[in-house]
């Protein structure tokens, strides 16, 4: 996973409450169960004209030449709803989104955000439509900033700082998923198990027996 230190890019509205996880990516087109082939199906319901074409519909903002190369959506309340299919971030991710800004999200899809690395900012609601307005004035150049580091989010003179857990912001910075940051700590894991093989020996030899 790419560490994500700040990212200053075109951001793109989306200001829609309860955006579940078949309108990020429907099932129809989940055809695999890796991480690729995700990219196309990403809002097809909303960015195609008809279901299972890919004829884009020029009313959908990521169709829209002036949100080309999109890598921050704002969302409205609840993002993420919906099942726990990951495939949704698994989509976003591989179109080059790295942060979406909502007032709330779905907790399952929070957490499938830090863990593929996207950072999911929570702002209130009249912030993220402030930030919306900014962005649609002129989206190629009024672009936003996210910087994890400081933990604020910029649109020319307007900062908002905004909160993230200190495991997640962790994760997030330094690329790793959940077995990475539970290995940064192998050595007091191996000294439990060292001294735990010392006061309950038993457990281990019938696990080293079960293996033989």
């Amino acid at each position: 996973m790419d560490p994500f230190r700040s990212l200053r890019a075109v951001a793109a509205p989306i200001l829609r409450a309860n955006v579940d996880t078949d309108a990020i990516i429907p099932s129809r087109e989940m055809k695999s169960v890796s991480k690729t082939g995700l990219a196309d199906g990403l809002f097809a319901g909303w960015r195609y004209t008809a279901i299972g074409g890919r004829e884009p519909n020029p009313e959908f903002v990521l169709n829209q030449p002036a949100y080309a190369g999109t890598k921050i959506l704002l969302g409205g309340e609840n993002f993420g709803c919906g099942s726990s299919r990951e495939h949704a971030v698994w989509a976003l991710h591989e179109y080059g989104i790295r942060v979406v800004i909502a007032p709330s999200f779905s907790p399952i899809f929070r957490g499938n955000c830090v863990r593929n690395g996207i950072v999911p900012v929570t702002l209130a609601a009249e912030e993220v439509a402030k930030l919306a307005e900014f962005v649609m004035a002129d989206p190629s150049v009024h672009q936003l900033e996210v910087d994890l580091e400081a933990c604020e989010v910029r649109a020319g003179a307007n900062i908002q700082r905004f909160e993230l857990e200190s495991e997640a912001r962790e994760m997030l910075l330094e690329g790793l998923d959940g077995i990475d940051l539970t290995l940064k700590h192998r050595a007091d894991i191996d000294a439990f198990v060292a001294r735990d093989r010392l006061q309950r020996p038993w457990i281990y030899s019938t696990v080293e027996k079960a293996r033989a």
